[in-house]
């Protein structure tokens, strides 16, 4: 069997999946790969309950969860199957681990997950289990939630975190109602991402899990913490001994670090 790094993508607006940005060509260079996975377990910023939900649907539905963009992005439908006995498993392992999991239903694919699953596997042919982040819960619960899954890298399973690295929104809308896609990125958002470099270069997992208190600019680029916990996830889910690889860089709006990492 096949042991995949875990991964932390940075969603960003959801009309990337049609929009000609460099994180859309980024994601869409997965769809040439060879040796692909045979499930995925997906955490998604966009999908927040207490403790920890697992999608158990057969056929997750696709859910259009914005407004205001292009009707052509509400066409988009993502038919991917989930994987209930995947799902049962998880939430066995999870529960484990002294994690409080439960399996829900009818949450579907949340833009968190279609989006960037349209664009790195097109063909919607592997199984997707979709996993919850708490938003009041913090770095810790997040990487203690990576760590339980962990063992189901080497099983051709992928476990990708899927937020953003920085999400600013205030900042955001304001540079999308002036149309400027490509500002240059305030050092604000630069300093902090910079950061989260050097720490993933020290390997310093601690420091990482105390980013709030340690980052620079971190609650400017963060007002609330869910689209970086997907983040933590992917870290603990490479296990102790990790090392990370920056997989891309780039950003929308400026203030939207696109950003993804590999962990291993």
């Amino acid at each position: 069997m096949s042991t995949y790094p875990s991964l932390f993508i940075s969603h960003g607006s959801p009309d990337i999946a049609i929009a000609d940005t460099p994180a859309r060509d980024f994601l869409q260079s997965f769809s040439k790969q060879e040796n692909k996975p045979e499930a995925i377990i997906l955490v998604s910023a966009h999908f927040e309950a207490g403790g920890v939900a697992i999608e158990a649907d057969r056929l997750p539905q696709t859910v259009h969860d914005f407004g205001g963009f292009a009707p052509e992005l509400y066409q988009i439908n993502y038919p991917a199957p989930g994987n209930p006995a995947l799902a049962e498993r998880l939430a066995v392992l999870l529960r484990n681990a002294g994690l409080a999991a439960g399996l829900v239903h009818g949450h579907g694919f949340d833009h968190g997950a279609w989006v960037p699953l349209s664009l790195m596997y097109p063909e919607a042919d592997i199984p997707v289990v979709m996993v919850s982040v708490d938003p009041h819960a913090g770095p810790q619960h997040h990487y203690d939630l990576g760590r339980a899954m962990a063992a189901l890298r080497s099983e051709n399973t992928q476990i990708i975190g899927s937020g953003s690295m920085t999400h600013n929104l205030q900042q955001a809308f304001a540079a999308m109602r002036c149309g400027e896609r490509q500002a240059v990125m305030p050092e604000w958002v630069s300093q902090f991402v910079d950061w989260f470099d050097q720490e993933f270069a020290a390997g310093d997992t601690q420091t990482l899990i105390d980013y709030r208190q340690k980052a620079p600019h971190a609650v400017r680029n963060h007002p609330t913490e869910e689209h970086l916990m997907p983040l933590f996830a992917a870290l603990g889910a490479a296990g102790e001994n990790w090392t990370a690889s920056k997989l891309h860089s780039s950003s929308d709006f400026g203030v939207l670090s696109m950003d993804a990492y590999a962990f291993d």
